[in-house]
C-alpha cells in the first residue's frame, strides 16, 4: 500500500475547446487555449518548479521559481501567468533559468528556518523538494536573515517574534515557517469564498494573518482546511501530523456526513488515520471540504463508543455486556416470540441514511422477507420524503436533477428553505464563485442566512417569508411568470402536457395569487416578489436549490410541486445550469430512498402493490412478500401506544432526538417489548433500548452512498472494524438468526443483486466504480456512464405534469397564548442530532443549541444576551439560552437540534406533511420568556440518560 498521490498542474484546466500548438524542450504539444505554460509543460511530463502556483487556485506569479524563456520575446516571465501561444517555442531549463531559481531560492533558505529533521512536514514540503529541484547546495547569505521570527536561543528578546498560534483545534499556524506565496489565502478566497486571510505588514514583516491581532479561532476562518492543503511548508500544519507523523498509505473514500458526497483520501499510518485530505478527483467536491469532513473524523476511536453488545430484560435495568452471538440470538428470539404472539406486523424497522446503500438494501430486504411485512422505513419520511413524492407526481422521479457541476452554468439562482453555506458548505462554496463571477441571486428563507450577504455575495433579493407560506409565495411568483407572459411557450408546448398546464395558469392567474394579495400571508413585498419572479424567468439559465425548509412542513409536497411548475413554466429543465436541486441533509438520505426503505415502495420507487414487481422480487429473495404498505414511522409510534406495534430494529437513526413530538416517540418506544438499536454510540433512543448492537463507521466498512445529485460514490474500508463486524454484516447475522438466511461475502455482492433488481441501476457494479470514480443514476443500458442531468430530452413520466398547488394554511396558528413561530435549522461546524460531531472539538464552536430571537421580541419580554428563556408550545416545553440578533425577524425565533440536552422536538408538534407524513418541524407557535433554568422534562430525561451512559460506560463517564 501506498500514498495515493495526484498531480499538481500548478494552474486550473481551461475549458476552451480552440487547441493550441506549441513547443517545449523540443517537444510539439497541444493544449486547449488558455492553458498556462506551467500546465503545458506538466501535462507533457516536464515539471517546471513553483511555490506559489497550484491548480486549485488562479495564477499568481510572485515566487519567481516558474521562470521560462521564449524564443524571440526579452526576459523570462513565469510560465504560471504566461498562456501559451500559437507557434512559440518554450524551453523551462537552460543555463540562465538555473542561476536565477537557485539564487532566489538562496534567498528564500536564507531566511527560512533550517530544522526540517524535526519539522513536521519533512518529506511533505515543496520548499524542501524545490530546493532539490534547483540543485542548492549552499547559501552565499548564511541564514541570519533580518526576516526570521522565530525566538532567539541567546535568551535576548527578538523584536520580530511571533508565536505560534495553536487556537484552532485541528491545526497549527507557525509564521516563521511562511514564505509569503499567498497560497492558503488565495485558497480562502477563490475555493472556499470566506476572504477569513490577509498578508499583513509590509516588507520583511509580511506575514500570513486570519484578521487584525486575531487568532484563527477568533477570526472568521470557517476551518475548511483549504489553506492546510494549499500551504507549500509547514505553515499551516495539521495537529495531527505534528502528534502521529507523515501518512504512509492511503484510501480514497466517500465522506458520511452531508449530502455533498465530498471524496477524501484518507491518509494513514498503519491502522491510525493522521488526516483526511480531498480528493481533487472527486466529482462532487472537486478536491474541497469542509471542518466535518475534513477534520471531525475523531468520533471513530472516541472513547464513549460503544463496541460491545449488550442486552437487559427492561429499559430500567442496567446493561449487560453479552458476545455477539448471545446479543443476535436474544434479538431474533424476542422478534419470533413477538410476532408469534401479536401477529407478523407486530414488529418492523429503520434503515439509516447514513448508512451504505448496501447495508440499507439488506434491512429492507430483511424485513419484507425476513419479518414478513413492510414495516419499514427511514429518516428520509422525516426530511425529504416530500421531495420523492412532488418531483415523481410532476417530473416522474424522486431526485434531483442536475450534477452539483451544473451551477458553474446558472445565470440565476433561487435557495428556497436551505442553508446552504452552514448545512452544505462544499457545495456553498461553487456557489458563491459562480455568484461572485455574476450569477444572480434570490433567497427565499424567513431568516437572514449568511448566503444573503457575506464576502462579495449579496442577494439581489431576499424574500422573508413567514414560515409556513411558501406555497403561497412560490405561486405568487408564478402569478407574475404567468400574467406578464415570461412563461417559456416552446418549452411548454413541446415538453409538458398543455392540458395540466392551461389548468394551473388559469389557477396562478387569479387575482387572489397575486403579489399584492398574498403579501398579507407571507410578510413580503410585493415589489420585491414581482421583481424576483422577473429576475428568474428573464436573467438565463435559472436554477433552484431547496433544502428541509420546504419539506418539513404540512404543506412540502405542495411546495415541491410548485417549485417544479416555476421550472417547467420557464423552461429551466434539461441543459446545464437550470433544474430543480433538493439539497439532501444526511450522506446517504437519497441512496435509503433508492433502496426502498418505504413502507410502499421496493428499490427503484416501485410500489410494493404491483404484481409483476413483487413477484420479480419474491422469486430472487426466495420469499412471500405482502403487497400492503407498511406502517411509516409515525404510524409505528402511534400503534406502539395503541398495543398493537411491540417490536423494533433501529439501524444508525436517533429517532428519540431527531423524530417530532419527542414525548410521543419515547411514549411509543416505551410500550414495546423489544427495541434492538445499532449505532455507535449510547444515543438518546438507546435509552429505550433492550438490545444495542455496536455499529461501524464509514471508515470500517466497503460499500457505496449515493449524494444529492444522485452520484453513486465507493465507501472503502480504511481499517478493521473495531467492534468485530460492519453493519451489513450484523443484519446478515440477525437475518441468520431469525431464520431467512443472505449470503452475501463482499458488499459488491450485494451492489450486484441491486444492479439486477433495480433499473436504474442496471449499470452500476465495482468495477465500474473502479474505473469511472463514480456514476449518476439513471445507469443502464440507455445511460452506460450514468445521468448528470435529467430530462433533457422528455420527462421520465413523458409529459412534465403542473400541479395545482393551493395554499393552505398550517393547522399550527399563533395566537396571545403561543404568539411567536419557531423555525429549526443547523448550523456549520454540528450535524444532523449532533452524535458524531459533539464528540470532535468541532464542539468547541457550538457547545449549545441558542434560541435567537430578534431584539424587539426580546425587549417585550425582558430578555437579555445569554438569558435562560424557556420555550413554549402546545406540545410541551423546553430551556435554553437566548441570543439576540436581527437574523431573524420580529415574529420569529429560530434554533437548532445539535444537542440533546435542548430536546427541541419536544415542543414540535405532530402535524406533518399531507402526503407523507414529513413532520412540520419549520413552524411551530410558541412563547418565549425568562426562565432560572432547564425544565423539568430536561432534567428528568438529563437524569436518565447519564444513568444510562453511568451503567454502559462508566469510565467515559467520569
Amino acid at each position: 500500500m501506498s500514498l495515493v498521490h495526484e498531480t499538481d498542474y500548478g494552474t486550473p484546466l481551461s475549458k476552451s475547446e480552440k487547441m493550441v500548438s506549441l513547443t517545449i524542450d523540443g517537444v510539439a504539444v497541444s493544449v486547449p487555449e488558455g492553458t498556462s505554460i506551467m500546465r503545458a509543460a506538466m501535462e507533457m511530463g516536464t515539471q517546471i518548479p513553483k511555490l506559489c502556483a497550484t491548480d486549485m487556485v488562479d495564477a499568481w506569479g510572485s515566487c519567481r521559481m516558474c521562470l521560462v524563456e521564449i524564443e524571440g520575446r526579452a526576459g523570462t516571465p513565469a510560465s504560471c501567468t504566461t498562456p501559451v501561444a500559437p507557434g512559440i517555442v518554450v524551453h523551462t531549463q537552460t543555463q540562465r533559468l538555473k542561476e536565477i531559481r537557485k539564487g532566489v531560492m538562496e534567498l528564500y533558505i536564507s531566511d527560512h528556518p533550517l530544522d526540517c529533521l524535526t519539522c513536521a512536514a519533512n518529506g511533505d514540503c515543496e520548499l524542501q523538494d524545490v530546493a532539490g529541484q534547483v540543485g542548492l547546495r549552499e547559501v552565499r547569505y548564511g541564514y541570519e536573515g533580518e526576516n526570521h521570527v522565530f525566538a532567539r536561543t541567546d535568551g535576548h528578546a527578538n523584536e520580530n517574534w511571533m508565536p505560534q498560534d495553536g487556537s484552532n483545534p485541528y491545526f497549527n499556524y507557525d509564521p516563521a515557517k511562511c514564505i509569503v506565496c499567498s497560497r492558503c489565502v488565495r485558497a480562502c478566497e477563490e475555493v472556499q469564498g470566506t476572504f477569513a486571510l490577509t498578508i499583513s505588514g509590509r516588507g520583511f514583516d509580511s506575514r500570513v494573518s486570519p484578521g487584525m491581532n486575531e487568532a484563527f479561532f477568533e477570526s472568521e476562518c470557517v476551518s475548511c482546511g483549504a489553506c492546510v492543503q494549499a500551504c507549500p511548508t509547514a505553515t499551516l500544519t495539521e495537529k495531527k501530523v505534528i502528534e502521529i507523523g507523515q501518512p504512509e498509505h492511503s484510501v480514497v473514500t466517500t465522506c458520511a456526513y452531508c449530502g455533498v458526497g465530498c471524496a477524501f483520501k484518507a491518509e494513514m499510518r498503519g491502522e491510525e488515520l493522521v488526516r483526511m485530505v480531498p480528493y481533487k478527483d472527486g466529482k462532487a467536491n472537486r478536491g474541497h471540504s469542509c471542518v466535518k469532513g475534513r477534520f471531525a473524523w475523531g468520533y471513530a476511536t472516541h472513547k464513549e463508543r460503544i463496541l460491545k453488545p449488550m442486552i437487559r430484560e427492561r429499559i430500567s435495568d442496567p446493561w449487560q455486556e453479552v458476545t455477539w452471538e448471545q446479543a443476535i440470538a436474544h434479538a431474533a428470539s424476542e422478534f419470533k416470540r413477538i410476532q408469534a404472539k401479536y401477529g407478523k406486523d407486530s414488529i418492523g424497522g429503520i434503515t439509516s441514511s447514513r448508512c451504505t446503500n448496501e447495508e440499507t438494501y439488506l434491512v429492507q430486504k430483511l424485513i419484507r422477507a425476513g419479518f414478513g411485512n413492510n414495516n419499514v422505513d427511514t429518516c428520509a419520511r422525516v426530511c425529504h420524503s416530500p421531495t420523492g413524492y412532488g418531483l415523481g407526481q410532476t417530473f416522474g422521479t424522486s431526485a434531483g436533477t442536475q450534477d452539483f457541476d451544473s451551477v458553474e452554468d446558472t445565470d440565476v439562482v433561487i435557495i428556497i428553505g436551505a442553508n446552504p453555506t452552514d448545512g452544505h458548505p462544499v457545495f456553498a462554496s461553487r456557489l458563491k464563485k459562480r455568484l461572485r463571477a455574476g450569477a444572480r441571486l434570490i433567497v427565499v428563507d424567513p431568516r437572514k442566512t449568511d448566503i444573503v450577504r457575506s464576502a462579495h455575495v449579496e442577494a439581489d433579493f431576499h424574500l422573508p417569508l413567514l414560515p409556513g407560506t411558501n406555497v403561497a409565495m412560490l405561486t405568487a411568483l408564478a402569478h407574475v411568470i404567468v400574467t406578464e407572459g415570461l412563461v417559456d411557450e416552446a418549452f411548454v408546448r413541446e415538453r409538458c402536457d398543455m392540458e395540466a398546464f392551461q389548468a394551473w395558469a388559469e389557477f396562478v392567474s387569479d387575482p387572489r395569487h397575486s403579489p399584492e394579495a398574498v403579501e398579507q400571508y407571507t410578510g413580503v413585498k410585493a415589489a420585491d416578489v414581482r421583481g424576483a419572479a422577473r429576475l428568474y424567468a428573464t436573467g438565463g439559465n435559472g436554477a433552484i436549490y431547496y433544502g428541509l425548509g420546504v419539506t418539513e412542513h404540512s404543506q412540502g409536497s405542495t411546495t415541491v410541486m410548485a417549485i417544479a411548475n416555476l421550472a417547467m413554466a420557464t423552461g429551466n429543465l434539461g441543459r446545464k445550469g437550470v433544474g430543480v436541486n433538493p439539497l439532501r441533509g444526511q450522506n446517504n438520505v437519497q441512496g435509503s430512498c433508492d433502496m426502498g426503505s418505504f413502507p410502499h415502495e421496493l428499490p427503484g420507487y416501485r410500489h410494493i402493490g404491483t404484481d409483476s414487481v413483487r413477484t420479480m422480487f419474491e422469486e430472487f429473495w426466495g420469499a412471500k412478500l405482502d403487497k400492503e404498505p407498511g406502517l411509516r414511522i409515525p404510524n409505528m409510534f402511534d400503534a406502539a401506544v395503541d398495543g398493537s406495534f411491540k417490536g423494533l430494529y433501529v439501524q444508525g437513526e436517533d429517532i428519540v432526538q431527531s423524530d417530532p413530538d419527542t414525548k410521543h416517540v419515547t411514549a411509543g418506544l416505551a410500550a414495546m417489548e423489544c427495541v434492538v438499536v445499532q449505532d455507535l454510540f449510547l444515543n438518546e433512543t438507546a435509552n429505550y433500548a433492550h438490545v444495542f448492537l455496536p455499529g461501524s463507521t464509514f471508515l470500517e466498512k466497503d460499500g457505496t452512498f449515493t449524494n444529492a445529485e444522485r452520484r453513486i460514490q465507493r465507501v472503502r474500508k480504511v481499517m478493521a472494524p473495531k467492534a468485530r463486524y460492519a453493519d451489513w454484516e450484523v443484519t446478515l447475522l440477525l437475518a441468520e438468526a431469525i431464520g431467512y438466511s443472505m449470503r452475501y461475502e463482499h458488499p459488491s455482492q450485494i451492489m450486484d443483486e441491486i444492479a439486477r433488481l433495480t433499473p436504474s441501476f442496471a449499470g452500476v457494479s465495482y468495477e465500474k466504480l473502479e474505473e469511472m470514480g463514480s456514476v449518476q443514476w439513471p445507469c443502464n443500458e440507455k445511460a452506460p456512464e450514468g445521468t448528470p442531468i435529467m430530462h433533457i430530452d422528455h420527462f421520465v413520466r413523458g409529459q412534465g405534469r403542473f400541479m395545482i398547488t393551493e395554499y393552505i394554511p398550517t393547522d399550527e396558528r399563533t395566537g396571545s397564548r403561543f404568539p411567536l413561530l419557531l423555525t429549526t435549522g443547523r448550523i456549520l461546524s454540528q450535524y444532523n442530532v449532533g452524535a458524531q460531531t459533539r464528540r470532535t472539538d468541532n464542539s468547541l464552536w457550538h457547545q449549545e443549541d441558542l434560541l435567537e430571537i430578534h431584539p424587539h421580541d426580546a425587549e417585550q419580554r425582558g430578555i437579555r444576551e445569554g438569558d435562560w428563556v424557556k420555550l413554549d408550545s402546545r406540545s410541551g416545553s423546553t430551556s435554553l439560552h437566548a441570543t439576540i440578533t436581527e437574523r431573524v425577524a420580529p415574529g420569529v425565533v429560530y434554533t437548532t437540534f445539535h444537542h440533546p440536552s435542548t430536546q427541541a422536538n419536544v415542543i414540535t408538534t405532530d402535524y406533518s406533511d399531507w402526503a407523507t407524513n414529513c413532520p412540520e418541524y419549520k413552524v411551530t407557535a410558541v412563547q418565549v420568556m425568562p426562565s432560572n433554568g432547564p425544565t423539568a422534562w430536561q432534567e428528568e430525561y438529563e437524569a436518565m440518560a447519564k444513568n444510562a451512559r453511568r451503567i454502559a460506560l462508566p469510565e467515559a463517564a467520569e
